[in-house]
């Protein structure tokens, strides 16, 4: 007898599609509530690892995602002035054949998901999330916002890094704190001669660039900023231009005259992290993705830790009798890979902040990466 049956999933987000996609395949009847009544993820574009590709793939969407987006191998760095540092190398992830990293629009890759959930067999509702919530040894009971009731053997909280679930069954966990540095993220036509990210590394202000699709790439722009303070959207393309300036890149140069049109769609964000400790589950309510494991973008990791969470607290569950047996081996699998990629994420985050050592910078990046290639 299976140790679940059924389960909702609270929260539409990457994470929580990709738990109910692989909770549909080991035959678990899967409700997803989603609070957006449009399903639509804001953001610019996503660069993805080679580690989230192979993600993709388990979940049976890497096709649909080279339709949508670009797939690459290598990361080229740069000085402010455009002396090249480098080419990071990506290395090969361990059972499978994808690339080494990839770029795609947000709301692409967030589509992509949503109708492989579909497809795979998940209720959706949307514009409805939980009213309440209450469990005992066998269930949990769940009242939705749209007066409806039901019942079920696990609640996976996907809630994201404000979640609500957190809040109630994790009461002793303080919010994400911001971290010092914010991110800026635009979508710029492409360089001609772009083939993989390229990045140019300031004192403390970093500057990348990543293919999304043959005409368009996404640029994000980390600097830091010791005080969390409103910054009127207004002014955002001035921002971004002061900032990107001071970097005499000749590449760096001639994309300045293209943040100011609509079509760069500039988003700020301040950045923070969080790692709540093991157990992630009180009882039969289960949390995964950036309830309890959010990470700064540094590895391009954020999404798919969550992705992976999704996959491993799926396959456990259908690998055991007893839900606890499978949550214990779920915990097992995933604490030490979230906690590397959020440790190592911030690490490189205060580097960049205090204009610390680009050698220490660079070891970091080179020994996650080779890292996050291991099986999960």
């Amino acid at each position: 007898m299976a140790a679940v049956n059924t389960a909702l999933v609270v929260g539409g987000g990457f994470s929580g599609m990709a738990a109910a996609i692989r909770m549909r395949r080991a035959g678990i009847a899967v409700d997803l509530v989603e609070i957006d009544s449009e399903w639509c993820p804001l953001g610019a574009g996503i660069t993805i690892n080679g580690a989230t590709l192979r993600a993709l793939e388990t979940l049976g969407v890497y096709e649909r995602f080279k339709e949508y987006g670009v797939t690459s191998d290598g990361v080229d760095v740069y000085t402010a002035e455009g002396a090249s540092i480098g080419r990071l190398p990506t290395p090969p992830v361990v059972g499978s054949d994808v690339p080494g990293g990839g770029g795609i629009m947000r709301p692409d890759l967030a589509r992509i998901l949503a109708d492989a959930t579909r497809q795979a067999g998940v209720s959706v509702r949307l514009g409805t999330t939980f009213k309440e919530v209450v469990q005992d040894a066998e269930g949990v009971d769940v009242d939705f916002t749209d007066g409806t009731r039901g019942r079920y053997d696990l609640l996976v909280g996907a809630d994201g890094v404000h979640s609500r679930l957190r809040e109630l069954f994790f009461p002793e966990v303080a919010p994400p704190e911001y971290i010092g540095q914010g991110v800026w993220r635009a979508v710029l036509p492409r360089l001609p001669d772009l083939a993989r990210p390229r990045m140019w590394l300031g004192r403390k202000v970093k500057i990348g660039v990543n293919p999304v699709s043959p005409t368009r790439m996404y640029m994000f722009l980390t600097e830091e900023r010791p005080v969390k303070t409103h910054i009127d959207e207004a002014t955002w393309a001035d921002v971004v231009a002061g900032l990107m300036r001071p970097f005499t890149a000749p590449d760096v140069q001639s994309l300045i005259q293209y943040v100011h049109a609509p079509e760069a769609a500039i988003d700020y964000r301040p950045l923070g992290n969080l790692l709540v400790p093991l157990p992630w589950n009180r009882g039969r309510v289960v949390m995964i993705g950036d309830t309890v494991a959010a990470t700064t973008p540094h590895l391009a990791s954020g999404a798919g830790i969550g992705i992976e969470s999704g996959i491993v607290l799926g396959e456990e569950l259908g690998r055991h009798a007893d839900l606890q047996a499978a949550l214990d081996a779920f915990h097992a699998r995933r604490w030490e890979r979230c906690r590397m990629v959020i440790h190592n994420s911030e690490r490189l985050c205060r580097i960049e902040m205090e204009g610390g050592d680009k050698e220490e910078h660079g070891r970091i990046l080179r020994e996650s990466m080779q890292a996050l290639t291991a099986s999960i």
